[in-house]
């Protein structure tokens, strides 16, 4: 499709949705005020472990609510949320969280005072910079239908979470996509335009259902900053419009100095070249190693917090209700076996 073509289709979608806000289509709404700084946990796996009949302890071995639990014993004040777009729902790890349940999260965790991230992984399953597969149903699009499905899904899970009382501060377009997404048409390395005209329709359809809820591109590998400045950069100088910058660091307790060092001066170097706000919307270490664990997470939710001019939006650690060895092997969750939590979220304590 030329460029040309694109750039007049984009524009239509634009037009389209001014058109049908009046006729109820997608009305224009605010999020919430977002917390100053986000201290955040991905809790996407509770819903389908609460399915399989797991609860959650806190230090004392009292069986509690572990949104409350965040909450109230850790100052989590936000949650993120991953959707796919037709999920197996029989796969409580790997599946199950389509518009439907990701909305029922949410308002649980909005009920608490909690603001929600999205995280829209575009595909059927896990989406990350290894794989970027287009959901089963979108296999055969050509490129303006593509565009037409990413806008269609992002407008139904905002209007799903809307029907909840939900309005997300934030949603990641896409997820750790290092090489882009919906693969290959969005491909980052075999044409960046492709990209960053997915990233502009979904940021104009979160937009389109609420103005004030920013969007992210999210990136894994926060300590790598050439490929972050190669992708940013490229969608930049590709147009894209979206509001924050999302990176994923998983370090392990002996490195875990250096390589927050190195990804915050990678924030402040976009932040100097983009104007781009950060978030860290993953974070994760070794369940067995929660004294180093908690020190990473103390420094990282300080230094994030630090950065100038207030860029900085906050820290998220990924899947802490975890236990050991979930979903074939998963081990950098915080809580133990015995359903207890470890000291690891003690970290975002004041």
């Amino acid at each position: 499709m030329k460029t040309s073509n694109r750039m007049i289709l984009f524009a239509v979608l634009i037009l389209l949705s001014s058109v049908l806000y009046p006729f109820g289509f997608a009305g224009l709404g605010t999020a919430s005020a977002a917390p100053a700084f986000a201290k955040g946990a991905d809790i996407s796996w509770v819903a389908g472990m609460e399915a399989q009949g797991m609860t959650w302890k806190d230090k004392k071995g009292v069986r509690r609510d572990v949104l409350q639990i965040l909450r109230d014993d850790y100052q989590i004040n936000s949650v993120r949320i991953r959707v796919w777009v037709n999920p197996n729902m029989n796969d409580y790890a790997s599946g199950y969280m389509n518009a439907e349940k990701a909305a029922e999260l949410a308002q649980r965790a909005k009920k608490l005072g909690m603001s929600v991230m999205l995280t829209l992984h575009y595909s059927d399953s896990w989406a990350d910079p290894g794989q970027q597969n287009k959901p089963y149903a979108w296999r055969n699009f050509n490129f303006t239908q593509l565009m037409d499905a990413v806008w269609s899904h992002t407008v139904y899970v905002m209007n799903t979470m809307k029907s909840k009382g939900v309005t997300p501060d934030w949603v990641q377009i896409g997820n750790e996509t290092n090489n882009g997404m919906l693969w290959d048409d969005g491909k980052a390395s075999v044409n960046m335009k492709n990209y960053a005209w997915l990233v502009n329709t979904g940021n104009n359809a979160v937009k389109s259902v609420s103005s004030s809820t920013k969007t992210i591109v999210h990136l894994a590998n926060g300590d790598n900053g050439s490929t972050l400045n190669w992708n940013i950069g490229g969608l930049i100088d590709n147009g894209a419009q979206f509001d924050l910058v999302g990176l994923s660091l998983y370090p392990s307790s002996s490195d875990w100095q250096g390589k927050v060092d190195q990804t915050i001066a990678n924030a402040n170097s976009l932040i100097a070249k983009y104007g781009k706000g950060i978030v860290i919307s993953e974070i994760g270490m070794d369940y067995n190693e929660p004294a180093a664990s908690k020190a990473f997470i103390a420094a990282i939710k300080t230094k994030v917090r630090n950065i100038g001019g207030g860029k900085g939006a906050g820290v998220f650690y990924w899947e802490p209700a975890a236990t050991p060895g979930y979903n074939k092997g998963y081990n950098k969750g915080a809580w133990q076996a015995d359903g207890k939590p470890t000291s690891a979220l003690e970290g975002f304590l004041n």
